[in-house]
């Protein structure tokens, strides 16, 4: 069975009740699917964007990255029509064929390709959003300018354990929420981003600033935050992977970030869970993806409820945050072309909270 006939499959099941110990998210796939041009043809695109796009059905008509052979070598994996010698090429056929831009390139490279883009596009940003908040404001500055209808990637929101985790918590099964916890203490291994020896900030603006964005979704938005972000002597060429992050949200509720990404000491102690409590009961999520990255191992998602006993309970989640996640903010996208009025989650200016986050964070570490 094909993949973009399994979604299908996922989307017909209507979400289960969570006591029945099984998961299937519904993707809210836009009735019109609109053809979408990829600019970047990296790691992001090819393990995560592309699969995504063809388990929902999305057509991906063209691709460009400087580097031909990579974009070459997407197309014979993916079946994509156009492989564009450059981007004005991209753009001319975006023009001809009425396509949504997904633009994923490294965060100092976004403006300048933005500004090169057709008033009155639609256009999905690859998080984040710039390398810094200067960049995230000039950056939606030039989207309002040329009336393009913008969303960012920040689709941890939409992993398949984080909608089971929500509809748990939005139906009070364990009370109210007033802690999350996120921890994790794996090996990275960044050599597989080259770029990432370049950029003065890493950790947070290309990692945590998932969670900061998870946690937003569901706690709102801090009274204030403290951060400090470290380097780690293995790595001396990189800028900081380590990260402690304390959200504040007043006297009843807590959110901690704890991350390093420098465990190189083999899987059996390495960590990478989320944990949600709340006043009757509790979530814990394991996240495989990081887990002996890129090799990475089987999620994990229990909960208990005081209202149904006292024993943790696992559910069978359908799907992970890589690639399914990945269809979310691009299915939000097009629901906002066909509906302004649309409550798009991904939207630049709720992306532009995300980063006035991020950037808290690096003046209180220093950076």
């Amino acid at each position: 069975m094909g993949t973009t006939q399994c979604l299908k499959n996922r989307v017909q099941v209507v979400t289960l009740k969570i006591r029945k110990m099984e998961y299937n998210p519904d993707f809210n796939l836009p009735q019109k699917k609109w053809p979408i041009v990829i600019v970047g043809a990296g790691g992001i695109v090819k393990d995560a964007h592309l699969p995504a796009y063809q388990m929902a059905g999305f057509e991906v008509v063209a691709i460009y990255d400087p580097v031909q052979e990579k974009a070459r070598s997407l197309q014979k994996s993916f079946g994509i029509t156009h492989v564009c010698q450059g981007l004005p090429e991209l753009i001319d056929l975006a023009r001809q064929s009425g396509c949504v831009f997904d633009l994923a390139v490294p965060a100092s490279e976004i403006l300048p390709i933005l500004q090169e883009l057709p008033d009155n596009a639609a256009l999905l940003i690859q998080k984040p959003l710039g390398e810094n908040l200067t960049q995230a404001l000039e950056i939606i500055e030039a989207c309002k300018a040329k009336k393009i209808t913008a969303g960012v990637n920040f689709q941890l929101r939409h992993a398949p354990y984080i909608k089971a985790a929500k509809a748990i918590i939005d139906e009070g099964e364990i009370g109210e929420l007033h802690d999350l916890d996120v921890r994790m203490n794996v090996y990275t291994p960044w050599h597989l981003w080259e770029f990432l020896y370049t950029v003065p900030r890493l950790e947070i603006l290309y990692h945590s600033i998932h969670y900061l964005d998870m946690i937003r979704y569901f706690l709102g938005e801090p009274v204030d935050i403290y951060a400090k972000s470290t380097r780690h002597p293995n790595s001396p060429e990189l800028s900081s992977i380590r990260s402690s992050i304390i959200m504040d949200y007043g006297d009843l509720k807590r959110a901690n970030i704890n991350t390093n990404h420098g465990h190189h000491f083999g899987s059996q102690h390495q960590e990478s869970y989320l944990k949600f409590e709340g006043t009757d009961g509790a979530i814990k999520i394991t996240m495989g993806v990081y887990l002996d990255y890129p090799t990475g191992k089987p999620d994990q998602f229990e909960y208990i409820s005081l209202k149904e006993g006292q024993q943790w309970k696992p559910v069978t989640i359908r799907g992970s945050w890589y690639p399914d996640a990945f269809i979310g903010p691009m299915a939000g996208l097009m629901h906002k072309i066909d509906n302004p009025e649309y409550e798009y989650i991904n939207s630049i200016d709720d992306a532009l909270k995300t980063m006035e986050l991020v950037e808290k964070c690096y003046q209180t570490s220093g950076y």
